[in-house]
């Protein structure tokens, strides 16, 4: 039985709890005048900010940094009442009508609910516009990245990203997770076509120039909403080495980037600088690790150096499930996180948790309110920056050129294609009897277009709207006396040759971690197909269509040409414009081209793992 001291610490504890939950009950939100200040654009961002938060609850602010996918909302009222900053579709996460129309409705009904909330703070709608808004069957699909780094081309960069702002708009989406900023150092990665380069150099000029395209307003001489450009991944992607992988189902993706402060300064640092620069108001955290840790628990490279040393003012943002991978416990992870200087978690999942665990953290004093402060102006900067607050955009008003679109694409395509080896084959000739084409990539656009078109690991075959395929492109670029021969498997009629055999070959399209390769070569039926053109045809081009360098060492002799275009996207006939003369051959190797696996990594300076030399140098290129 409790004594009479027990009894009133009990009661005590009683009344101060129900005290506590009345006031909690009974407590007014700060009041909200007319017209607040931070709804007047005349004044500036900071004041319009700080006008803002005055009003906010701790709840509203913590909503505001939760990032959350689309499919997981319980409820779509639940988007105004915990007053959700962002939402996002996961790849693949389109809605039930995959059309213009069908994400605009969808978008449209979402931003509707969150300005409803108490201070109708407008959210961001995010979506992986990587190479365009590939989330939509039948816009234009650019090159992959790595494409665009072997144009070495700030304009046409700029352009691409600008005509993806404006595929965009058509959705009112305002949340591009672009331009990629990793610098690979081994080929066996899964993410390498999503790079310009390892150059930081390159990086620098191509993903500014990309920034700038997303995030200006004009495109064609029409006026688009801003897009809010986000580069990733801070910091060292690109540098994990083999087989330290976290996730059990990868080797190398969301491995671990060795601790190197000299690399750090010198090879990581700067595009991040330069994107600060040409105001990137998002950055996202990167799934791999800093040594022993995940670079979302990394203080020192978040809150130290992006924001203390280089001055960044707008918000860092982790990856899909990143902050919950720091421990066990998802309250010690999202405290480390933000304590960190994560501003925006995307969780992606269990939000009505993380708002009590937050609470529970600030309230506890595991997390200051200072911190909390900090994380929302960050975030309500960028949406200040982008004018979501001033001018609801809607894409009833925004009108895009297609065929401009493909246009642009097309000269894309043709120069990121890098001519490798040229044997007096290339150009080929108008005056050619007779070319067998052949090869798993020769009709497929899907194939083309690679991961992240769509579905989260890309499509098979020549469905996609408005998609020409290389070999189409050839049959269209030939001249009347030409005969085309297309057989996929190379199955020819040898005693009837052909002047060309062209193999289209490559990979299939992967994403992240799935595409970690310990040995990325040519496939066995692949290289059936070019012997067996070799048998029918008096010259043979290869034409690689590939999210990275393939190890080649030991066939690449045997070839009279050998073209590599990358991940090209919808627009085939770029591929045909090249191959027939109709464009020159401009692009360059964006990195060095291993001759062998034991030369993996590659550093930046271009030193192997043996130190023996590369089969073609970056920047190679006839």
């Amino acid at each position: 039985m409790l004594g009479r001291i027990g009894i009133v610490f009990l009661v005590a504890v009683i009344m101060v709890v129900s005290l506590y939950y009345l006031y909690r009950m009974n407590a007014k939100l700060p009041a909200l005048p007319e017209n607040p200040s931070f709804k007047n654009p005349t004044i500036s961002t900071e004041e319009r900010i700080t006008d803002l938060l005055s009003y906010m609850s701790l709840e509203e602010k913590i909503g505001q940094m939760a990032l959350v996918e689309k499919n997981s909302i319980r409820s779509t009222s639940d988007i105004s009442k915990y007053g959700l900053g962002a939402l996002l579709s996961g790849f693949g996460g389109s809605p039930e009508e995959n059309t213009i129309s069908g994400w605009k409705k969808m978008v449209d009904t979402f931003v509707a609910e969150s300005k409803r909330s108490r201070l109708e703070i407008p959210m961001l709608y995010g979506v992986d516009a990587i190479h365009g808004h590939s989330n939509v069957p039948g816009l234009t699909v650019f090159p992959h990245s790595i494409g665009l780094g072997a144009t070495g081309d700030e304009e046409l960069v700029r352009q691409v990203a600008e005509a993806t702002r404006a595929q965009l708009a058509l959705t009112n989406i305002n949340w591009s997770y672009s331009p990629t900023y990793d610098m690979p150092q081994d080929i066996r990665w899964g993410r390498v076509y999503e790079t310009f380069s390892d150059d930081p150099e390159l990086v620098s000029r191509l993903g500014s120039a990309y920034i700038k395209g997303l995030q200006n307003s004009e495109y064609n001489g029409a006026q688009t909403p801003a897009v809010l450009a986000t580069p990733k991944h801070y910091l060292g992607a690109g540098s994990m080495l083999w087989d330290t992988s976290s996730n059990e189902n990868f080797r190398i993706d969301q491995g671990v980037t060795p601790v190197n402060e000299q690399r750090l300064r010198e090879i990581y640092l700067p595009p991040f600088e330069q994107a600060i620069e040409e105001g990137a108001m998002s950055i996202m955290a990167g799934l791999n690790s800093w040594g022993d840790t995940k670079l979302a628990a990394e203080p020192y490279l978040i809150q130290r150096v992006l924001k203390e040393e280089l001055g960044f003012q707008g918000f860092v943002v982790s990856d899909w499930y990143g902050v919950y991978e720091i421990s066990d416990d998802d309250y010690t992870s999202a405290v480390t996180a933000i304590n960190a200087g994560v501003d925006m978690v995307m969780l992606p999942f269990e939000y009505k948790k993380f708002v009590r665990n937050i609470k529970r953290a600030v309230r506890s004093g595991d997390i200051a309110p200072q911190r909390i402060d900090d994380a929302v102006r960050r975030i309500l900067r960028a949406k200040f920056t982008i004018g979501l607050f001033d001018e609801y955009y809607s894409s009833d008003a925004q009108t895009i050129d297609f065929e401009a679109d493909r246009l642009l694409a097309r000269q894309a395509v043709a120069q990121s294609a890098v001519l490798l080896k040229n044997k007096n084959v290339l150009p080929i000739s108008q005056s050619e009897k007779t070319i067998f084409v052949a090869g798993s990539a020769a009709d497929n656009v899907g194939m083309q277009a690679g991961a992240w078109t769509v579905e989260w690991q890309g499509v098979d075959g020549n469905w996609l709207p408005g998609g020409t395929s290389i070999l189409s492109g050839i049959q269209s670029a030939v001249g009347a006396n030409t005969n085309v021969v297309y057989n996929q498997n190379a199955e020819f009629d040898a005693e009837k040759p052909a002047d060309i055999g062209i193999a289209i070959v490559g990979e299939k399209p992967y994403a992240e971690g799935w595409g970690d390769n310990p040995n990325p070569t040519l496939s066995p039926e692949d290289l059936i197909v070019i012997e067996r053109l070799k048998s029918t045809s008096q010259k043979v081009i290869v034409v690689l269509v590939t999210g990275r360098p393939l190890l080649i060492t030991d066939e690449i002799n045997q070839w009279d040409g050998l073209v590599v275009v990358w991940l090209p996207g919808t627009q085939g006939g770029g591929v045909a414009d090249v191959l027939f003369g109709k464009e020159k051959f401009t692009g360059s190797l964006p990195l060095p081209w291993p001759a062998t696996l034991q030369q993996m990594p590659i550093a930046t300076d271009g030193k192997t793992a043996d130190g023996s030399p590369v089969l073609f140098e970056r920047y190679f290129g006839l």
